[in-house]
């Protein structure tokens, strides 16, 4: 993934604002115990605000963001957004179409009410009297913000890390007012390496000796070297060794070159060295004192560390039961911290529960930081799921793409073997016309999966929910019997382990549809007979030696296969290209004449 530069254009100045929240009878009830009485929300709002307030993006900032996500605060001649390639006009979410709202987190310390703010009771801050938070806590405190504001429907939520988390529980508590959520680089709880960490991180602070329990504030030496500490922890986790050994590697500083006795001394007594790394590190600790809260920083990775929605829920299948929003689940190579493979339980709950999901898998190995610094792919894929609205339409309210007559010629065989209304999982999508075509003329829903990040975003953006996926990697993250049809087109022949696929195709799905070209037919025969070499023409575009066709088959050789593996055969098409092959299809010549083969198949009784 390539290192975004921001040199598109920004959405120029943000005000920063805060409002009062109007709380109901008693104050606002903590989900763990607790009751403030007052809560200020601190927060930014920029792009294409209408009246109607109907095409509103909340985004969820992770662990230590804040409000500004995006532009340039008063008196600034850059912009210094933490999303600022992703949030802006022809971005990922385009802000000359959409208007995105960002609110700083309760329990935070950038603005919105949290450990640090004065306590009206007292007029001292809360510090050790701050209510314990949970991450629901937090999304219902914004969506008593958003209400106040105007706001009852989102266009989407959207957000990374632990932003994600936020999304999951905006799905689970309120989907029915969210058209679509966005969750990158995230998961339903933290594995037990990630939790590690962050509990060696607080330890850091409460063992500081300036710490005093949380009640620092009216005192000259705070807390600063655990919250240094368990910052320089954390930043580990967010690079991948890859990118850390690109940048650091196990170079010195060049000071240890010149450096005095003393200064060496000095180094040596305290077991420091002089690696580039530990320079960094130092380096981000230092400035995360500057910006952040010892308190606030210990609430909000308690309340991450303790989110868990199979937990609360029983499974992820119950929480997910009642959603009815669109959903992209991202996913990065290079994380270590949220791990894929937990992206993927996401997807496979949610695929369980016939939702519509997306997800995509991008190459990034520069970590879990990437889906903030390395964004090229993900700007793309993002921008696709929140595609421009048409005119005076609603932006959740998009329509399939246009149907061609070439399209509709090249499919009809198998449109025709489809139910209405069926649930379809379509195998190397492209860019999802098959599947529009089922939406709009069968009133069928579904799933792509394709291994081509062009095609999949070009699918995602003509409203296609697709899976970015490898089909020889096998169809794990789809569940038993999640869809009624699967269809793979053209593609067999070029699969590592045809018979093993057939057999996922067949768990994931009750039938199949299958085309494939038939190696056995009279066109190839005469080309081998005649010039005596492998056969270039349109089922076969390729020269011999870089051909991406593994497996060479005829229609009898997958017969055959049927059979012994117990596949039920319900439908077989023969199709020729010309005269000669037609008439032998037409004397019951099928090997020899059909040059593409369609079959309808089953797993047999």
């Amino acid at each position: 993934m390539v290192k975004d530069t921001h040199t598109e254009p920004t959405v120029g100045i943000v005000e920063p604002r805060t409002v009062k929240l109007n709380l109901p009878p008693g104050g606002f009830r903590f989900e763990k115990g607790g009751v403030l009485t007052e809560i200020e929300v601190a927060y930014e709002r920029c792009g294409a605000i209408r009246p109607e307030n109907d095409n509103v993006v909340f985004i969820c900032h992770a662990l230590t963001g804040d409000a500004h996500v995006a532009g340039m605060r008063p008196g600034e001649a850059e912009p210094t957004g933490w999303w600022e390639g992703m949030i802006g006009p022809g971005k990922g979410v385009d802000t000359d179409h959409y208007q995105v709202v960002c609110a700083n987190i309760l329990g935070g310390c950038k603005g919105t009410t949290g450990p640090s703010s004065v306590n009206p009771a007292t007029g001292k801050p809360y510090g050790s009297s701050f209510p314990k938070i949970t991450v629901g806590d937090i999304v219902e405190v914004h969506r008593l913000f958003l209400r106040q504001i105007g706001i009852t429907r989102l266009a989407a939520v959207m957000g990374g890390s632990f932003g994600g988390m936020q999304v999951l529980e905006w799905l689970i508590r309120y989907s029915g007012e969210i058209d679509k959520a966005l969750v990158i680089a995230s998961a339903a709880n933290l594995n037990s390496q990630a939790l590690a960490f962050d509990i060696v991180g607080r330890h850091a602070i409460v063992g500081d000796p300036n710490w005093n329990r949380g009640d620092y504030y009216d005192r000259e030496n705070l807390p600063d070297k655990g919250l240094s500490s368990a910052r320089k922890l954390a930043h580990i986790t967010y690079l991948s060794q890859q990118l850390m050994d690109a940048k650091f590697g196990r170079e010195k500083r060049s000071e240890w070159l010149t450096a005095d006795p003393d200064f060496r001394n000095n180094i040596d007594r305290n077991f420091g060295t002089f690696f580039q790394v530990e320079s960094y590190l130092q380096y981000q600790g230092e400035k995360f004192i500057q910006r952040f809260d010892a308190n606030s920083y210990l609430h909000i990775t308690l309340a991450m560390d303790e989110y868990d929605i199979a937990e609360r829920h029983t499974t992820l299948d119950a929480a997910f039961a009642n959603i009815s929003s669109r959903v992209l689940i991202v996913s990065l190579s290079g994380d270590w911290l949220f791990m894929p493979e937990q992206s993927e339980e996401l997807v496979t709950a949610l695929l369980r529960q016939k939702k519509q999901v997306s997800y995509c898998h991008l190459d990034a190995d520069a970590g879990h930081d990437a889906f903030l610094t390395h964004i090229a792919d993900l700007k793309r894929v993002v921008k696709a799921f929140m595609p421009k609205p048409s005119k005076g339409q609603a932006p959740e309210t998009e329509e399939g793409g246009i149907i061609w007559q070439w399209q509709l010629r090249h499919y009809q065989n198998v449109i025709d073997l489809i139910p209405q209304n069926s649930r379809v999982l379509d195998l190397g999508c492209g860019g999802g016309s098959l599947l529009n075509i089922l939406k709009q003329l069968r009133g069928c829903a579904g799933n792509g999966v394709e291994i081509d990040v062009n095609q999949v975003i070009n699918a995602i953006d003509s409203g296609c929910d697709v899976l970015l996926e490898d089909i020889d990697d096998g169809l794990a993250m789809i569940p038993d019997n999640s869809f009624d049809v699967a269809v793979l087109s053209e593609t067999l022949q070029t699969i590592k382990r045809p018979r093993e696929l057939l057999r996922q195709i067949l768990r994931v799905a009750r039938e199949a549809v299958i085309t494939f070209p038939n190696f056995a037919c009279l066109e190839v025969r005469r080309q081998l007979l005649l010039k005596g070499r492998m056969p270039k023409g349109k089922q076969i575009p390729f020269e011999w030696y870089n051909t991406p066709n593994i497996h060479l088959f005829t229609l009898k050789d997958f017969l055959a296969l049927c059979r012994e593996d117990n596949i039920d055969v319900m439908n077989l098409i023969c199709q020729g290209r010309g005269f000669s092959e037609r008439l032998l299809l037409a004397l019951g010549w099928k090997n020899l004449g059909a040059s593409r083969v369609i079959v309808r198949i089953a797993k047999g009784k």
